[in-house]
C-alpha cells in the first residue's frame, strides 16, 4: 500500500496503520535467540507542527565511552523496575530529553531490532504534546532536533553503505539530513517504521 502525500502527515492515519499491523518480528537484525544480548528500550518520539508531523532525535554526548556523537532516539536499557517495555522507553525519554511521559501517546511498537553490538532494541512510537519543552540532559545528550517524517518516509532517502570492521563486512543504512549523518539501528528502525505503515519501499535489506 503506498500512502497518497497528504496523508503522510495525518496523525490518524498512522495510528490506523499501526492499528491493523500485526507482530511480525524484526524486519532488520532480529533473531529468536535474545538470551545473550542486553534489552533496551527506545521512544520514536513524533510531534505535530504546522510544517507537517516531525521525528524528533538526540545526538549522544561526545564523551559517553560507547556511540559518542551518533545520532539516536531517547531510550536505554531496560531495568527490572519498569513494569513495561513502553514504560522504560517513557522513563528514559523524560531522563534523557525532560519530555514528561503524560505529554506522550503511545501509538505502538516497531519489531525489535539485534544490534551487532549486543543489545535487543524495543521501539516505542508515540505523540509528544507539541508545547512540550524538551531540555538534553548533558550527560548524555548533546543536542536535540526535528526531521520531517515526509523525509523519512521516503525511500530515495536511504543510503545502503558498508563498512570493514575486524575483518567483517557490515552493511548498514544512513539517511544524511542537513549536518546529521543517521546511521546504523537508528537509520534501520525508522526504515522498519516505513515499512510497517506500509510506504512503498524496496525490499533490500541491510542487517547489521
Amino acid at each position: 500500500m503506498t500512502a497518497p502525500q497528504d496523508s503522510l502527515y495525518a496523525r490518524d492515519w498512522i495510528q490506523a496503520r499501526f492499528a491493523r499491523a500485526t507482530a511480525r518480528g524484526a524486519h532488520l537484525g532480529a533473531g529468536s535467540d535474545q538470551q545473550d544480548l542486553t534489552a533496551a528500550a527506545v521512544l520514536v518520539p513524533l510531534v505535530e507542527r504546522r510544517r507537517g508531523i516531525q521525528v524528533i532525535l538526540t545526538r549522544r554526548a561526545a564523551h559517553l565511552r560507547e556511540h559518542a556523537g551518533q545520532i539516536s532516539f531517547p531510550g536505554g536499557r531496560i531495568e527490572r523496575t519498569d513494569a513495561s517495555v513502553a514504560a522504560a522507553a517513557l522513563r528514559e525519554a523524560e531522563e534523557e530529553i525532560r519530555l514528561p511521559p503524560k505529554s506522550v501517546v503511545l501509538t505502538g511498537d516497531l519489531p525489535r531490532y539485534r544490534t551487532g553490538t549486543g543489545f535487543v532494541v524495543y521501539p516505542v512510537v508515540g505523540f509528544a504534546e507539541p508545547s512540550a519543552e524538551l531540555v538534553p540532559d548533558p550527560a548524555e545528550v548533546a543536542e536535540i532536533f526535528e526531521v520531517p517524517l515526509a523525509f523519512v518516509l521516503d525511500p530515495n532517502n536511504y543510503q545502503p553503505l558498508e563498512l570493514i570492521s575486524q575483518g567483517r563486512r557490515i552493511a548498514y543504512w544512513a539517511i544524511p539530513y542537513q549536518a546529521y549523518y543517521i546511521w546504523g539501528a537508528t537509520a534501520a528502525i525508522l526504515r522498519n517504521f516505513c515499512h510497517l505503515l506500509g510506504v512503498q519501499c524496496d525490499s533490500t535489506r541491510a542487517p547489521l
